[in-house]
């Protein structure tokens, strides 16, 4: 593992991907920095994140023979290796929201954002960004955010973590290369945010009932409505309500 530390950049992200446009890089090249002053989420959406208090870094993902209809694969592995990670740590109800964002007895302590890199039929590489709050204790504006240190009560390492996190992607990026599909489905589901439970939704429609029943190959989220048909939902066209 090759990690590049730096002071302050605008995202981790584009760091890294300029990086790989300029040099070959290692599988698994990650860039770290205690100030990201764009930070990004999903579609756009800024992260907040107080310097030196949390990890805030991307991770380059090399993978074998994945085809671009089984790219959501990556966001799958990735929120399975952060979620084994934050289990083994913390003692509170570790789960996955649809696509991959990790709560904590049910807030967000975690956001990813993927950038994957197709050639041709294939997806060359990802670029894998993880914004995780380790140690942080106050959030404005967030009532829903939380992190490591309010639901543990307790000051973690960073590097301690971030080497637990990229050994664990390692461990799951070695069962995606061995097409071992059905496990990374099943484990997935077992851990993933109000699966199979009634819940509300919302979409540009209002509010309406359902379950989540699946996920496509694609990555939309599966709902069975009120009348037992299921509709596939994509990024932003559907929100969770408590």
């Amino acid at each position: 593992m090759h990690i590049v530390k730096v002071d302050a950049t605008e995202s981790t992200n584009t760091f890294l991907k300029e990086m790989c446009q300029q040099n070959t890089l290692k599988n698994f090249t990650v860039v770290i920095t205690d100030e990201q002053t764009k930070g990004r989420g999903q579609m756009h959406a800024s992260w907040q994140s107080e310097k030196g208090k949390n990890l805030t870094f991307s991770v380059l993902v090399q993978l074998n023979d994945l085809i671009i209809d089984q790219q959501f694969y990556i966001s799958k592995i990735i929120s399975l290796a952060i979620y084994e990670v934050l289990s083994d740590l913390l003692t509170t109800k570790i789960n996955i929201k649809w696509p991959n964002d990790i709560l904590s007895a049910h807030q967000k302590i975690c956001g990813v954002l993927i950038e994957n890199s197709v050639k041709k039929t294939q997806v060359n590489h990802s670029i894998v960004g993880i914004g995780l709050n380790v140690n942080q204790q106050k959030f404005e504006n967030l009532p829903q955010a939380t992190s490591m240190k309010l639901q543990a009560n307790t000051t973690f390492d960073l590097e301690v973590v971030l080497i637990d996190l990229i050994k664990t992607m390692k461990k799951y990026v070695a069962i995606l290369n061995a097409k071992n599909y059905q496990l990374i489905d099943t484990l997935y589901l077992n851990h993933l945010y109000k699966f199979e439970t009634p819940s509300m939704f919302k979409n540009d429609s209002g509010k309406f009932m359902g379950k989540i029943v699946g996920i496509s190959l694609q990555g939309k989220l599966q709902v069975e409505l009120e009348d037992e048909t299921i509709k596939e939902f994509g990024l932003k066209e559907i929100e969770f309500l408590n």
